[in-house]
């Protein structure tokens, strides 16, 4: 893959001193091994620009701070180390917001720096002003405020361990000019944590003990594997956990790929538009071991409904989860990874489960994820999921925007390795799947794929990424679900508000195999089922970025549903259980 500007530098080059904030910030980034940066260039920040002028780090410019956001964001999931993304001060800064709230909400390593208006224009509304670090505050780990050119190296390093270490999330370093284009000959140290943050490793031995021995007594265990199973990885422990006691796994929507949904134990993902038979089985389990979740509302439904008869044994490496929305009969916090392992090594024996695993077999066969097709109708956008995954191989990465769309991909994969489904969950950012697909290109290695299944709506947020793709030639393939409406909106109009679809039809759309081609892009259309199969494997074959305009049934609703609050084992199938 190309890249905008790469200057590899000799040992000697490298060993050049640092002399300004700006060259301390960059050597900074170099010690944390960090290789692609994704940004915007501006004013307050140009002197980081200048300093990595000079630098074996890649630099590439998005066309929105936002799309450089998200990039850092698939960037960091798929790696696991963080993201990298810069801006400008004022509108460049606020503009990273959303990409930094969504990493928030999905704990993905992000490091965010900004430039700064000079120390002393701070607070005057001077030109391209915003109080970053306010702005920030409330959705960022950690947030630094950078004033000495001494230290600046060393708080960017900080930023980076604090991102990555313990539960990941996004952090900010906000550069005034002044910091930046100052002298200063002190080489930063590696990245570290500060002193007083020391996030836990294994759990307590004896809560571990306890939480094993119910689970172990239990006739109906489920092991609920979550986005921090993922972050931590540990799904190898969760896999020879299950397997090696005979427990099913229901997994949350960002722990898909935690557990591989082609085993015989795997019920696949649970809560709102999870499948009904990972509804039933955690609302009649016993004993559920859930591993990095944040039993946020679109797993539970209705907390008061949530596996009422359970005892809930919950890891989670942040104490605050822990009973934060659904009570933990045994609280164990920890790295998820340690913690699995010590709570396998504490098991007194593996639970009885032959009758439970049956059972949940039965409901596999009586609620499968199904959907019927007209062959003379509109084409079915889980018919196009099912053809690009067969058409894909198991390691390829998916990206979505959010929507109906995203359901689809999420329920029609099948996905098998972690880190390879790429979406926003908890913040539901729409925009999120043509820049994270770039990232994810930027994470991969050269032989895997990257898919974006795309939304009509979503497509159009941040459709101007395409340029970047175009421009430094990533072998990306985009299939816009397009039904000509916001999808998600639409439907909840017809379920909950008497079909009064208020402002999300589109009455006019883009072609958007035309508009890919005016980026740079090569675009395909599908308009019927004989144009699927041939039409993904161009598209997949075609160098470059490619953006297939799928045209879908409009009327294609997502089920199985829980209404918002509702009981997860009451799950609708068709609109009228509603």
């Amino acid at each position: 893959m190309s890249s905008e500007r790469t200057i590899e530098r000799d040992a000697e080059e490298s060993a050049q001193p640092v002399t300004s904030g700006a060259e301390s910030v960059v050597r900074a980034l170099e010690n944390a091994s960090v290789d692609t940066v994704f940004g915007v260039q501006g004013g307050a920040i140009m002197p980081v620009y200048d300093a990595l002028y000079d630098s074996a780090i890649s630099h590439v410019t998005m066309a929105h701070e936002q799309g450089a956001a998200h990039a850092a964001d698939a960037y960091g999931h798929v790696t696991g180390t963080p993201g990298i993304c810069m801006a400008t001060s004022g509108p460049g800064a606020t503009n990273l917001v959303t990409g930094l709230a969504d990493a928030g909400m999905d704990s993905d390593p992000v490091l965010a720096l900004t430039g700064q208006v000079p120390t002393e224009f701070v607070g005057s509304d001077a030109f391209q002003e915003t109080d970053t670090t306010g702005v920030t505050r409330p959705i960022t780990k950690e947030n630094y405020f950078a004033t000495d050119p001494d230290d600046v190296g060393d708080t960017v390093g900080e930023a980076f361990a604090m991102a990555e270490r313990g539960r990941q999330g996004p952090t900010l370093v906000d550069l005034p000019k002044d910091v930046t284009n100052a002298d200063t000959d002190r080489e930063p140290g590696p990245a570290r944590l500060p002193d007083t943050y020391r996030p836990a490793v294994d759990a307590d031995p004896a809560a571990v003990d306890a939480a094993a021995k119910t689970f172990a007594a239990a006739e109906r265990p489920v092991i609920l594997a979550g986005g921090g199973v993922i972050k931590a990885e540990a799904s190898d422990r969760i896999r020879d956990l299950a397997i090696e006691n005979d427990v099913p796994v229901v997994t949350t929507m960002p722990g898909i790929g935690a557990f591989p949904e082609d085993h015989d134990l795997s019920l696949s993902w649970a809560g709102m538009h999870g499948t009904g038979y990972a509804n039933l089985a955690l609302t009649m389990s016993d004993c559920i071991f859930a591993v990095g979740t944040r039993f946020d509302d679109r797993l539970t439904g209705g907390i008061e409904t949530f596996a009422p008869d359970a005892e809930i044994i919950h890891v989670d490496i942040d104490p605050a989860e822990i009973s934060k929305n659904i009570q933990a009969d045994h609280g164990l916090v920890g790295d998820a990874s340690a913690v699995v392992r010590q709570f396998a090594d504490a098991l007194p024996r593996a639970p009885d489960t032959e009758e439970w695993v049956a059972t949940c077999w039965t409901w596999k066969n009586d609620y499968p994820l199904d959907y019927s097709i007209d062959e003379d109708g509109p084409v079915k956008p889980q018919f196009v999921v099912e053809a690009v995954d067969a058409a894909t191989a198991d390691d390829t990465l998916v990206t979505t925007g959010v929507g109906q769309h995203q359901m689809w991909a999420a329920q029609y994969w099948t996905f098998t390795e972690p880190r390879t489904w790429v979406s926003s969950h908890g913040l539901g950012t729409m925009g999120y799947g043509v820049p994270a697909a770039i990232g994810a290109r930027y994470a991969a290695e050269d032989d895997q794929s990257v898919v974006c299944f795309d939304g009509d709506g979503s497509f159009l947020m941040t459709c101007q990424e395409l340029t970047v793709a175009a421009r430094e030639n990533l072998d990306i393939t985009v299939f816009v679900l397009n039904n000509e409406f916001i999808g998600m909106v639409r439907q909840w109009q017809d379920g909950f508000f008497d079909g009064r679809r208020m402002a999300s039809e589109y009455d006019w759309i883009p072609q958007f195999d035309v508009l890919a081609e005016a980026f740079g892009a090569t675009g395909f259309r599908i308009d019927d089922y004989d144009e699927v199969e041939d039409t993904v494997e161009a598209a997949l074959d075609a160098d470059g970025p490619s953006v297939v305009d799928v045209h879908i049934d409009p009327e294609e609703d997502v089920f199985p549903m829980v209404p918002s609050g509702g009981d997860n084992g009451l799950f609708a199938l068709q609109g009228d259980h509603l």
